[in-house]
């Protein structure tokens, strides 16, 4: 399908709909009787219940079962800051996804702000509708400060799930792609393109789980400590990455490493980029819908296994596999956040998803649409948050 035939297609769709989704009823209201348990004068004692025991919220209301998702608008999809009204098809798919893949029921919501305080301060004020908060498309770096804030203040899981869906799909991805080339974590280089929201996310993920040599590499350059350009977020990420202080451009972060992560812009990475790698390189490059480098070039450039962001590739990055499940996973044990091991415990679920004897080049990461996934991170990320409730391992 053409580019213009999909565009078209797709604007009549939501047309036809007016959107993607709606509200429905799990109930009939058909008689007296009916109303008044459903409403007045029924619906009081509810009220009183949950007043006597709030918790009671999460069993007599759809509340615990409702999660947001929220934007401003100012980093939808490859389209940058497009408002919050134009995020809402985008908002609408996410909730709808919500429900397929793991029956949850998700609410967009778009704020006509981007000042900081104000969007935290909203997002509070929603708690008591919401067991969950999805964050979605907010620029950098002022989703780390929303987050963090949010994290620190609210009683629900809340999730960015552009810097950590993406980070868990990366890490299951690596260790399938790492045993199909017969590499360990322990030595190997990842060069990370990218410092945005998604390129610190996985680089705070990837050094969780193990790995230790990685460096990052933005628009002005290798992300070193020192250096004047670095936003707060950068300068704390400095700290952790790039041991051998490598300075200058993507040309010279990628020397002898052997990994490539691109979370950045299309066509950065090129042949002499892969050939400078080690043996066997791990290439995903994730820019969408044009990627830092196609897989063909990359795998004639000597790749031994390219993902990218796309549908149309093999090894597909898709946080589709993870944001269901995690969110499944956290609300069904109740907890009050999304912690590091429920994400490495999301990315293993997802990995293993492939038996070792499937694994291949071109079949590192579950499809899309596989809808095992789901459960299998709901299980993984439930029992993970189990574990830290009893202290079997430690919250991070």
């Amino acid at each position: 399908m053409s580019r213009q035939n999909l565009r078209e297609e797709a604007v009549e769709l939501h047309r036809y709909h007016a959107g993607k989704i709606e509200i429905t009823s799990k109930i009939k209201i058909d008689d007296a009787k009916g109303l008044s348990l459903a409403y007045t004068p029924g619906v009081g004692d509810v009220c009183r219940e949950i007043v006597e025991q709030p918790e009671k919220a999460d069993t007599l209301t759809a509340r615990g079962n409702m999660v947001a998702v929220v934007t401003d608008g100012t980093a939808v999809l490859g389209l940058g800051d497009i408002g919050p009204k134009a995020a809402i098809p985008v908002m609408e798919g996410k909730s709808l996804l919500f429900k397929k893949f793991a029956d949850i029921d998700a609410v967009p919501l778009s704020l006509d702000t981007k000042n900081t305080d104000e969007i935290v301060s909203i997002i509070k004020a929603l708690q008591p509708s919401f067991s969950g908060i999805n964050l979605e498309d907010i620029s950098a770096p002022r989703c780390f400060e929303i987050e963090e804030r949010l994290i620190k203040e609210l009683d629900i899981p809340v999730f960015h799930d552009d810097q950590h869906g993406t980070a868990i799909v990366v890490l299951a991805g690596l260790y399938n792609a790492l045993k199909v080339v017969g590499k360990t974590h322990k030595n190997i280089k990842i060069v990370i393109n990218g410092a945005g929201a998604a390129g610190i996310s996985i680089a705070k993920l990837l050094l969780h789980a193990g790995f230790k040599d990685i460096t990052l590499v933005s628009l002005e350059g290798v992300v070193s400590q020192g250096e004047k350009w670095l936003n707060t977020a950068q300068v704390k990420i400095a700290e952790e990455t790039n041991k051998k202080r490598i300075t200058g451009t993507l040309h010279d972060a990628i020397q002898e490493a052997d990994v490539f992560v691109g979370v950045s812009a299309p066509g950065v990475m090129k042949q002499e980029h892969i050939k400078a790698m080690k043996k066997d390189p791990i290439v995903f490059a994730m820019a969408n819908p044009i990627p830092e480098i196609y897989p063909e070039e990359a795998l004639e450039a000597g790749a031994a296994v390219v993902g990218t962001g796309r549908s149309d590739y093999p090894n597909q990055v898709n946080n589709l596999l993870a944001f269901p499940g995690i969110f499944r996973g956290a609300l069904d044990a109740k907890a009050k956040n999304i912690t590091v091991n429920m994400k490495v415990a999301a990315a293993m679920a997802i990995a293993n998803t492939i038996p070792a004897t499937d694994l291949r080049p071109a079949y590192i990461i579950p499809d899309a649409l596989d809808e095992r996934v789901a459960m299998l991170v709901a299980k993984a990320v439930r029992n993970a948050a189990n574990q830290e409730k009893k202290g079997i391992i430690s919250v991070s």
